[in-house]
């Protein structure tokens, strides 16, 4: 197994200074200080991946890791073997992705229904041949819970960018049971469309639905902007440029949207677990705590981490540790760089403020984060290796 030692060291965990009283299920939310040089490796978990941009769990118990691939494939990786055959291959509906250098489309995104082991169903995000979003429901086969039924494909959401880049592509169950996705501002730069701040337009924003009603979905009675004439029913939060990755504290419920900046800041987003929903993150009338196109952003929200260019051109958002596996770890929202292979540590200290700090240069191109059953955290390098940060063993 090859391993690359990326140092920290052994912290403090506070929870919110009264560890020693906690209850077993209080969620620890705070610590003393980051995660520092010692004693923690990337093990190299299986390679040779076709453009690699997810991993992920299908919550049924079987410990398996489903790995997505933009070029329109999912393969599963049981017991440390990836499978023979694809678990999903969508190859011929997705826009072709295979002889560009780099592209924003392609398969995106991969959520399993949080009944998934009842019911068998999971969600796909992708841009299809005509470049339009599509989010389609599958089912797995009846006769081999090892692939799905390629021919159940339902298409339940579409959407059609007007640009090329910047069509978001994450999806993902809420802790309510409803699937959030994020969508980009429609492409091209500068957000020529306005669609930031534009509440008539789905681009721009994270919309949440109800795939468990009626087909295609149902809105959900109390997404913020129901009844709201001026706003779209669908959703959720906006003002954001192109989210690369958003995910839900499992122990908090708390949502972390890291979103690709313009030309000079990357920014992390942050959404209480209590909230309405309804946030305005500010874009294009701001980029990160900067003005940028100026004007007005209605109550907008400011990102709780920035940096600069200098460091990196376009944030890949990941997990806030929660296993078991490296309890030094625990609360630290971890996240990196696509073009440095730089990856970040974010906490908050005793006093609930908002902390950061470099934790490693990868050297990778980190393309996701994943997170499995256990809520052990997984690196994926787009060249096409999937690594988990594991404690370092003792030499």
């Amino acid at each position: 197994m090859k391993k690359l030692r990326i140092a920290m060291s052994t912290i403090l965990v506070l929870c919110l200074g009264i560890c020693l009283a906690q209850e077993p299920e209080e969620a620890i939310v705070s610590r003393a200080s980051a995660p520092s040089a010692e004693d923690v490796v990337l093990s190299e978990i299986a390679s040779g991946f076709n453009r690699p941009l997810y991993v992920t769990h299908a919550g049924d118990g079987s410990e398996r890791l489903f790995v997505l691939e933009q070029t329109g494939k999912v393969w599963v990786i049981k017991d440390g073997v990836r499978a023979r055959q694809p678990f999903l291959d969508i190859s011929g509906l997705v826009t072709a992705t295979a002889n560009r250098l780099y592209s924003e489309q392609g398969l995106l995104g991969l959520a399993f229904h949080p009944e998934y082991a009842s019911n068998g169903r999971f969600f796909v995000n992708y841009t299809d041949r005509s470049g339009t979003t599509v989010v389609a429901r599958y089912q797995v086969s009846l006769s081999n819970p090892e692939v799905a039924d390629a021919g159940s494909g339902q298409i339940i959401f579409q959407l059609r960018q007007p640009y090329a880049n910047h069509n978001g592509g994450h999806i993902d169950f809420g802790p309510d049971g409803y699937l959030y996705i994020s969508l980009g501002d429609g492409g091209s730069a500068n957000d020529p469309l306005g669609a930031g701040q534009n509440l008539r337009l789905l681009l721009g924003s994270i919309i949440r639905i109800d795939v468990d009603g009626a087909l295609p979905y149902v809105i959900p009675p109390d997404n913020p902007f129901v009844g709201d004439d001026s706003a779209l029913d669908e959703i959720w939060a906006y003002g954001l440029r192109n989210v690369w990755r958003f995910s839900f504290d499992r122990a908090t419920g708390d949502m972390y949207l890291a979103d690709v900046g313009q030309n000079l800041w990357e920014e992390v987003n942050f959404q209480a677990a209590d909230s309405a929903g309804g946030e305005n993150y500010g874009w294009n009338v701001w980029e990160g705590t900067q003005l940028f196109a100026g004007g007005s952003a209605k109550e907008h929200v400011p990102p709780v981490f920035e940096y600069p260019h200098s460091l990196g051109c376009s944030i890949t958002g990941g997990y806030v540790y929660r296993g078991g596996a490296i309890p030094q770890m625990e609360a630290v929202y971890l996240f990196g760089d696509y073009c440095t292979g730089r990856m970040w540590a974010m906490y908050r200290d005793p006093d609930l403020n908002w902390q950061a700090e470099e934790l490693a240069n990868t050297g990778m191109a980190i393309s996701s984060f994943g997170e499995d059953e256990a809520g052990e955290i997984y690196v994926i390098d787009y060249s096409g290796t999937i690594y988990r940060i594991d404690p370092a063993v003792a030499s």
